[in-house]
């Protein structure tokens, strides 16, 4: 079973919020393993050990990535799990976003929008487009 991992600054304070992840971590149960790494948020450079010491395919969501479809970012993970690919990291930077350094070490660079979000929801997005993703790696209803 694929392990992906979510590394990210901050903590979740509202609740809804804590509540969509807690779903989404369970709808994901069906289809990977979830961890969630949460960095204390103090400069751009926080993640920096998280990401270093992580021995998977790494992927640093920042404004300069590249915009995909769910479509895209679904053949994305089913070709690196066909390729052997075994972990996955999504690295989510806190509100100044992440250090230069630490995307250099990341194997691709993912733009979910030319929108700024808060990086609280951006877990969220995250965990719901992943959901998707598999959903349609695996021919679920839930894509439209």
């Amino acid at each position: 079973m694929l392990n992906i991992k979510i590394i990210c600054c901050g903590t979740l304070k509202e609740s809804y919020l804590r509540d969509a992840v807690k779903e989404y971590e369970k709808r994901l149960s069906a289809f990977c393993k979830l961890t969630i790494q949460e960095i204390k948020e103090d400069s751009l450079s926080a993640p920096y050990s998280a990401v270093s010491s992580f021995k998977g395919y790494k992927i640093a969501l920042c404004v300069e990535g590249n915009m995909i479809s769910s479509e895209q970012l679904a053949e994305k993970i089913d070709i690196l799990t066909t390729n052997g690919t075994s972990e996955i990291a999504f690295i989510i930077g806190g509100s100044d976003g992440i250090a230069e350094n630490i995307k250099n070490m990341c194997n691709y660079r993912l733009s979910f929008s030319k929108m700024t979000f808060p990086h609280q929801l951006m877990r969220v997005i995250l965990l719901e487009q992943t959901y998707r993703a598999f959903t349609i790696i695996n021919h679920k209803q839930y894509h439209k």
